[in-house]
């Protein structure tokens, strides 16, 4: 079976406002109050924890990777607590994954988010069940870019890993794909949109109306 293996945030779901939120606990007990705003750092929150927490430190002049480590567990469990109450699918996306299923493609996901914050999350959208597999952060011993995690998502979702591509949004999921020989499709609807055609993915998605067809054109 050949598979679509699709990034998580940023990508299936704009999950921007409650990542922030999180950091945003961090912040107030280091003292310093809302650092993070969550239209205008979106893209930021998108590029998960330890860089939230990064460029929070930074703009107060006070980062120390020490602080980063003492905090991200802390952010990680503020984020548990509220981690669905901003989070929205992007529209289509959950069609588009219906109808690549009813081609007869596999469908997965490979994320950098901790595998168990995905599970609960996708759960409490109420889609994990759409999704024959899920690989996260902590689910191998190596994370994205490394093509491993792409290559078991592949795997656990019935298909052959050489026979996949991965729907993203970052230089990370171009890179996993690339190192991992298939071809990336980048979405150009998150917030670092205007970025992804620097990228040179195999294709770019503007809408997820096109991705069936897109995909077909990629390895159908």
């Amino acid at each position: 079976m050949k598979t679509v293996i699709f990034d998580l945030d940023g990508t299936l779901a704009d999950t921007s406002g409650d990542l922030i939120a999180a950091a945003n606990v961090c912040f107030r007990q280091m003292g310093l109050g809302d650092v993070l705003d969550p239209v205008a750092d979106a893209g930021i929150a998108l590029r998960g924890g330890r860089r939230m927490l990064t460029a929070g430190l930074e703009r107060h002049g006070r980062f120390d990777e020490d602080t980063v480590t003492e905090y991200y567990p802390v952010l990680l469990d503020a984020y548990a607590e509220a981690i669905d109450v901003h989070t929205v699918l992007y529209p289509g996306a959950m069609d588009a994954v219906e109808a690549l299923k009813t081609n007869g493609y596999g469908v997965g996901i490979c994320t950098n988010k901790p595998e168990a914050l995905a599970e609960t999350l996708m759960t409490r959208l109420g889609v994990r069940g759409q999704f024959a597999a899920l690989v996260g952060a902590d689910t191998l011993p190596v994370r994205k870019p490394d093509p491993e995690p792409l290559r078991e998502a592949a795997r656990r979702a019935g298909g052959h890993p050489e026979q996949t591509l991965l729907v993203g949004d970052s230089d990370t999921d171009r890179n996993t794909a690339r190192a991992a020989g298939v071809p990336s499709i980048l979405v150009t609807f998150g917030p670092s949109g205007e970025d992804m055609a620097a990228l040179e993915p195999e294709a770019l998605l503007h809408s997820y109306e096109a991705l069936p067809m897109v995909v077909d054109s990629l390895i159908g």
